[in-house]
């Protein structure tokens, strides 16, 4: 449970805000995250990594000489926005490229795959390294559908030394992957964990039972069993894991480094019991352990429970691990941070607005009226798609389509008060939602608004078929990037039926009907979806606990075109253009 914070909305950014005050030595403020205190050496590599918060000391505890460049940090177990990764490698990029690295979470492929693009767009040279560490998320047939837990470290830190000695962007990378091949991971759990200002924890385990193969972000175990004696569970963890030795290596003889990390709510000596026996069994099996680590590395918030990491060492992994390193969090040996000493760097300043018609600028607060309602909407219903969520997945969505929606709106706001057009008040709504929600319903909401706003323009009032049109480019987009197809349980089940419907009928039914039919094609499919299981997402490894109930980003999609409908009606006008503003 979470006892000291003041709003919750702005837990994360105040908890950065003391992290830095608490650890000028090593870190500065930058748009979006961390970065180390002083400048990337010219031409060298930049390692930056990230994800949500409410992992510490993951990421910002792993910023400094040796390790990590910068950490770009999301709200609590949402991944950091495209522009949020953007904005932080900037602020340590250096000639030499950078290298991003982050766990195998749909949110924060999305994010930061849209970061890499953006970076490459600007001539910047980038590479990502997504770690899939968790052996108990996807069979080894499908090891890259796997999640990134502890074994986050273990990739981020031969980076960081690979990095150090001046190895190019290229060898990094390899590097990188060779070491993330090399690691194994599996978790279990005993609580779940509870956000600030929450009620209840995102799961539960009742008392005796522990949760196998949990998540780092509130995802309910794959499997449960009485909670064992420390012997029990450190041969459960360690058999789990030499039952799946990588590609190439004799266990036998083999050289590991192994990691148990505490998740937050379990104390140091239960460890260290636990460690114990893992260290007799590896001993058994004949494996060295190289640098054992103990302690709380990557963490789930307040969840108590733990992990075990091996970490299969060759002679340059091996190396790259015990190379010096001097990070908040993560020291040894002795290491000189080169560079001149930076400032916190601010925000960025505001774009400027560009030109619109006054037919545009009139459409333009009707699209601020649209979000207004959709913000109205989602407020009313944020508990019950938080609910939805928790079913399989981490339970944050409605938390993130709060976050979203709300910045969305305040930008659009801001927008129409300065002039912008219909186009620029969506494209800048998007930004603002993909920006402030993080996670994957933060990514693809923010496409789509800015593939809508891109397609309406700024020129003149849209019509029912540019707007149709608009909503068909936003559904390309978003199929286009998350790959989720009709049946995958995610929001295109209900944003494909509603896309299809609005095109079909914007030509004779005008916008505000043509809509109304679109929006109740997308609540019938969003209740449709209680009968599929989930293919994509966190929600996946749990795919029969979801079964009987929706996914929430189907419902949320409904809810909100619904909402927007009922701005489409004012006054019966059958077109923007006619609308009463």
């Amino acid at each position: 449970m979470t006892r000291l914070f003041n709003d919750p909305a702005a837990f994360a950014d105040e908890m950065t805000e003391g992290f830095v005050a608490s650890h000028r030595r090593w870190v500065r403020r930058v748009p979006g995250g961390v970065a180390r205190r002083t400048a990337t050496r010219e031409g060298g590599a930049a390692i930056v990594v990230g994800g949500g918060s409410g992992h510490y000391p993951a990421f910002a505890g792993l910023v400094g000489p040796g390790l990590a460049h910068a950490a770009a940090m999301g709200n609590l177990f949402a991944s950091p926005s495209a522009q949020q990764v953007h904005s932080v490698a900037k602020s340590v990029e250096a000639g030499g490229g950078v290298l991003l690295a982050y766990g195998n979470y749909a949110g924060d492929v999305l994010h930061f795959t849209q970061a890499q693009e953006r970076l490459r767009a600007e001539g910047i040279d980038c590479l990502s390294i997504a770690v899939t560490d968790d052996v108990s998320s996807a069979s080894l047939a499908e090891k890259h559908k796997r999640r990134g837990i502890a074994g986050d470290l273990t990739v981020f830190k031969v980076a960081g030394a690979a990095a150090e000695e001046g190895r190019p962007l290229a060898e990094v990378h390899a590097l990188a992957v060779r070491a993330n091949e090399r690691t194994r991971s599996l978790g279990v759990a005993f609580t779940g964990c509870t956000l600030p200002g929450a009620r209840e924890p995102l799961f539960t385990v009742p008392a005796g039972r522990m949760a196998v193969g949990m998540g780092i972000h509130g995802e309910p175990g794959i499997g449960e069993q009485d909670v064992p004696t420390a012997d029990g569970l450190a041969e459960l963890l360690v058999s789990r894991l030499l039952d799946e030795v990588p590609e190439g290596v004799r266990a036998s003889g083999a050289r590991v480094v192994p990691i148990l990390n505490g998740l937050g709510g379990v104390k140091y000596e239960e460890l260290f019991v636990v460690y114990r026996r893992v260290a007799e069994l590896l001993a058994e099996a004949g494996i060295e352990a190289v640098d054992p680590q103990v302690g709380e590395l990557v963490t789930s918030f307040d969840m108590a429970g733990t992990s075990l990491t091996l970490f299969w060492l060759d002679e340059e992994l091996e190396r790259l691990w015990l190379a010096p390193v001097d990070a908040p969090t993560f020291r040894r040996g002795s290491v000189e941070a080169e560079g001149d000493v930076l400032p916190d760097a601010t925000a960025a300043a505001e774009a400027d607005v560009p030109p619109s018609s006054a037919e545009s600028r009139q459409s333009a607060a009707r699209v601020l009226a649209a979000l207004e309602a959709a913000r109205a909407t989602i407020d009313a219903n944020a508990d019950e798609l938080g609910r939805i969520d928790s079913v399989a997945g981490d339970g944050d969505h409605g938390i993130g389509m709060q976050r979203g929606v709300h910045a969305a709106y305040d930008m659009a706001r801001d927008g129409v008060a300065h002039g912008a057009g219909a186009g620029t008040a969506l494209v800048w709504a998007g930004d603002a939602w993909a920006d402030k929600a993080g996670g994957t319903s933060g990514a693809l909401w923010g496409m789509a608004l800015r593939a809508l706003g891109e397609a309406v323009g700024d020129d003149d009032a849209p019509d029912a078929a540019r707007v149709a049109a608009g909503v068909a480019a936003a559904a390309d987009a978003i199929v286009g990037f998350g790959k989720a197809q009709i049946g995958d349980k995610t929001l295109v089940d209900a944003l494909l039926p509603f896309s299809s419907t609005l095109t079909q009928r914007a030509a004779s039914a005008g916008l505000a009907g043509a809509w109304d039919e679109a929006a109740t094609a997308a609540e019938r499919a969003a209740a449709g979806t209680a009968n599929l299981l989930p293919r994509m997402g966190r929600a996946r490894p749990h795919a029969e606990k979801s079964l009987g109930t929706p996914d929430a980003g189907a419902v949320s999609l409904a809810l909100v075109v619904r909402a927007v409908h009922t701005t489409l009606t004012r006054n019966e006008a059958p077109e923007w253009k006619e609308a009463e503003v």
